[in-house]
């Protein structure tokens, strides 16, 4: 065989996609991965969230069996970079029946706040683990020893199953300090030195004063949350302001209609302004970016969608470049419709301005569409005008660009992969790298957790991404300038010591 038809000789499909289309599998590791960064464990187009969970628990023991290095340097690499929190969780207690010294190695970096903490107990007690052993003990005893007074009043509710105060029945951790040993026998139900603990104090006499004055002095002095105030009294508009003025900016943008039914959100403009368009709080929040597209179809005040749009734009302003021409292309089949779309259309939009202007971007489902997009309009607003239509050809719009003759260094598609017609992506992006440029870079931006897919592994000029945080459009800039695959990347980072 000669080496340009090595070069560009087609694999054969070795599976196929839940359509029963021709596809390919990845490496077990790509798959690990992509369940990491993709499964919420909820229902999707083509899978219930049963199937889901028995996929994952499935994946979860296979990729231990075979490596439980990779396994935890991927829930570390999933909860952090990838922002994701159930799955990784659920790794981790995997993982402890399998390594005591990696899930000691790793366990601060994948249990972050005390809800991570409650979820690792549920799945472990769903699991048939119960309480765990000497080495979980271990690990939650440093991590209960560091809860805060703010952690104690906000994660001691009843709704996630476990309780703070059932896992430190559970655990019996040893207080460092006399603070510690306060809040440990707050959260019990013990009495308390309530001069320990100024803030729980402040909440426990909240629970017994109606004077309107001493409530929001309480509230201020305690800097108590939001979500226990609500939860022991009814706020007026005077109470609300007092809560609004130091929500951390997360809980802002989720309580967003709470706030203007409660009339406060236009007497608050400029404060809400600036808390949700600060490039610092914005970069530090680690908030993914669907949650602004949540919230900005869940608002109706035309001035907050601004400062929405605005959010938006700075979250994305601090990544890289992308060098070279480079053609975006976004599914709008019908599998899309939903979360997917929503979340692909602001990756599409951002990837498209990364360019400067050197780039395509087009929509496709069995047809190609050019949407016009603007450089100077906002992701959101243009986001907001993208629908999901019929089937699925993601050879489509290759197909197009070769026909054109359009030569492009780099091809980015959005999808879900679940192609049910027309010619099969790989196909044509073998045809378009024989005909107008062979060195073309294709990346597959992978937002499902299906695990088939539309390239095979052996092609070494197309990167599979997977996730949904400003992290993957990060990777791609990085990867087109030689930073490597993803999965090189998570073998890279070094956990930490037990």
């Amino acid at each position: 065989m000669s080496r340009a038809k090595e070069l560009f000789s087609v694999k054969m499909a070795d599976t196929t996609n839940r359509e029963g289309y021709p596809a390919y599998t990845r490496s077990l590791e790509e798959q690990y991965v992509q369940t990491l960064l993709t499964n919420t464990i909820g229902n999707t187009f083509y899978a219930d969230s049963d199937t889901l969970l028995s996929e994952a628990d499935a994946l979860h023991d296979q990729m231990l069996e075979r490596n439980p290095e990779f396994v935890a340097k991927a829930l570390v690499f999933a909860r952090n970079k990838g922002l994701m929190r159930l799955q990784p969780i659920f790794g981790l207690a995997k993982l402890s029946s399998i390594s005591t010294e990696l899930f000691a190695k790793i366990f601060d970096n994948v249990v972050l706040i005390p809800s991570d903490l409650q979820d690792f107990f549920t799945i472990l007690e769903g699991l048939g683990r119960g309480q765990g052993g000497r080495s979980i003990k271990r690990q939650v005893t440093r991590f209960l020893n560091n809860i805060s007074e703010y952690w104690a009043i906000k994660y001691n509710g009843r709704g996630r199953g476990y309780s703070l105060g059932d896992i430190v029945k559970t655990v019996h951790p040893k207080p460092i300090n006399d603070k510690q040993k306060a809040i440990f026998a707050y959260l019990v139900g013990k009495e308390y030195d309530k001069t320990q603990v100024p803030q729980i104090s402040a909440y426990e006499t909240l629970k017994k004063t109606i004077n309107t004055r001493e409530q929001i002095a309480l509230i201020q002095e305690g800097r108590l949350p939001h979500e226990v105030v609500t939860g022991v009294i009814k706020p007026d508009k005077e109470i609300w302001n007092a809560i609004l003025h130091q929500m951390p900016i997360f809980a802002l943008l989720r309580n967003l209609n709470t706030l203007d039914r409660a009339g406060i959100l236009d007497e608050n403009r400029d404060y809400i302004t600036s808390v949700l368009n600060d490039p610092e709080r914005l970069k530090k929040s680690k908030i993914l970016p669907f949650r602004f597209v949540t919230a900005f179809h869940q608002v109706e005040k035309a001035w907050v969608k601004d400062v929405l749009r605005q959010a938006v734009e700075l979250t994305f302003d601090n990544l890289s470049e992308i060098s070279g021409k480079t053609a975006v292309f976004l599914d709008v089949s019908g599998s899309m419709k939903g979360d997917y779309l929503r979340i692909g259309s602001v990756f599409a939009l951002a990837l498209y301005k990364k360019t400067k202007g050197n780039g395509i971007f087009w929509t496709f489902d069995t047809r190609v569409y050019d949407p016009s997009p603007s450089m100077y309009d906002s992701i959101l607003s243009q986001a907001e005008k993208i629908e999901a239509r019929g089937g699925t050809d993601t050879g489509a719009p290759v197909e197009k660009l070769r026909k054109d003759n359009v030569c492009v260094d780099n091809i980015i598609i959005i999808t879900d992969e679940q192609q049910n017609t027309g010619s099969p992506f790989y196909n044509e992006l073998e045809k378009y790298r024989r005909s107008i440029n062979p060195n073309t870079k294709a990346f597959v931006i992978d937002i499902a957790p299906y695990r088939s897919s539309m390239v095979p592994p052996t092609d070494k000029n197309t990167h599979y991404i997977y996730g949904w945080s400003e992290t993957v459009l990060e990777y791609i800039a990085m990867s087109i300038k030689g930073y490597g695959s993803m999965i090189e990347n998570i073998n890279k980072i070094e956990i930490g010591q037990a």
